[in-house]
């Protein structure tokens, strides 16, 4: 069974999904064959770079709320992160544009190493604070899982390296009609849209199998929490 995950580095709710995902997976047998591989979506391509402001000063100039409103909304999927192990920071995040971050992705993907760098991504920025919008955290990071610093550093320096790529995930999305992310394709036929819970990916990785085995039949199913542009629902 093959799982595409559209998102955004930048999209908590990806982080949430793609770790729920990833336990939903871990409670089924080995035979079942899950691979996910990971689709590039910018949910704002025309981000600056990390300006100096945090997290909840944008939510609040964005929506015209005051900076407690923001920070309880982001509070709050704060907890949806920690129920399941994961440890948003917001007060500290250095949010900015992930272009780069995601056409190293693709770099990470041909070196089979795609699923350690976008979870290695996620942490820093999530739960580290980095500003992954930076070449010097990136090549950090890379380091870390011992890809060719060379290499990395011949891909930060040339924007038309990968980019290519990142813009065919992207054109792929717009012809699926993928507004909001995560969102996860199965075998190339079935759509999971948002964070949905553990329980309902396991439900659905296990319906998909019987049906694809059996009756390949498609079902729908109600969409769950996910980020469109600048907003997380």
């Amino acid at each position: 069974m093959q799982i595409e995950i559209w998102g955004d580095f930048a999209c908590p709710f990806c982080y949430i999904g793609t770790k729920r995902l990833q336990q939903a997976i871990e409670r089924f047998p080995e035979d079942l064959n899950i691979t996910t591989t990971h689709k590039s979506f910018e949910l704002d391509p025309d981000a600056p770079p990390y300006s100096g402001k945090n997290m909840h000063d944008l939510l609040a100039e964005k929506y015209n709320m005051t900076a407690s409103q923001a920070k309880q909304a982001n509070e709050q999927i704060g907890e949806q992160a920690k129920a399941i192990g994961l440890d948003f920071v917001f007060d500290t995040m250095k949010p900015g544009n992930t272009f780069l971050a995601h056409r190293l992705s693709k770099y990470a993907a041909s070196v089979n190493k795609e699923t350690a760098y976008v979870e290695s991504v996620l942490y820093h920025y999530f739960t580290l604070s980095k500003d992954i919008g930076n070449a010097d955290t990136l090549m950090a990071i890379t380091k870390e899982l011992g890809f060719h610093q060379d290499e990395v550093a011949q891909i930060i320096n040339n924007e038309e390296y990968y980019a290519a790529d990142v813009r065919k995930d992207e054109a792929e999305a717009r012809s699926l009609g993928i507004t909001g992310v995560p969102f996860f394709v199965i075998n190339h036929k079935y759509a999971i849209s948002g964070a949905q819970p553990v329980e309902t990916f396991m439900q659905a990785i296990e319906k998909i199998a019987e049906t694809e085995k059996e009756t390949k039949k498609s079902f729908e199913m109600e969409p769950g929490s996910f980020c469109e542009g600048d907003s997380c629902k």
